[in-house]
């Protein structure tokens, strides 16, 4: 038995949780998110408790008992505290900043890259080098940080680049000099 899969979550007050067929819509203080989740699991809401089911033993009911309690979890997470991952700017003019709602990077590039966030997405800059993306979706916002890490990765030689804040980048040993 999974021992992710068979922990109960416990559902906060304000937080409404509707469940139809497969589908599972969760309603809090910060928003509504809403699920299809895998047509085998089984979802038992009793009075503050969610309990999440398998129906047999089979390889895919196990990896999914596990999976499922997880994504329940964090939409409940997400509506009643929310998430955010915070990206770290180093580089000699590396700059982040904020018009309007669009994030806009001056990253080492000829142009200006700009970000517009999609929706239950919001972007802060409290300095120059510092992003802080928010949002109520675990799934969208990591998502979001990594579109805008990719745009210039940390390299190994001099760690320039965009990192998660407690990223540790492996740091390479530059060239040898020539031997006399």
């Amino acid at each position: 038995m999974s021992r992710i899969g068979r922990k109960p979550i416990a559902i906060p007050n304000g937080v409404d949780v509707k469940l139809d067929n497969t589908q599972i819509t969760v309603k809090g203080p910060k928003g509504t998110l809403s699920r299809e989740l895998h047509k085998d699991m089984k979802i038992v809401v009793e009075g503050n408790v969610i309990t999440v089911e398998r129906p047999s033993e089979h390889k895919l009911h196990r990896a999914l008992h596990g999976t499922t309690r997880s994504v329940v979890a964090n939409m409940i997470n997400g509506v009643t505290e929310g998430y955010a991952k915070s990206l770290d700017l180093v580089g000699v003019g590396y700059r982040a900043n904020k018009t309007g709602n669009k994030l806009v990077l001056n990253v080492g590039y000829s142009h200006p890259v700009e970000f517009t966030p999609e929706n239950g997405i919001e972007f802060e800059v409290p300095a120059a080098n510092k992003i802080i993306v928010r949002g109520i979706d675990k799934e969208l916002v990591g998502a979001t940080a990594a579109k805008i890490r990719a745009v210039r990765e940390p390299e190994p030689y001099k760690g320039k680049g965009i990192k998660y804040e407690n990223e540790r980048i492996l740091r390479k040993e530059g060239k040898a000099g020539k031997k006399k």
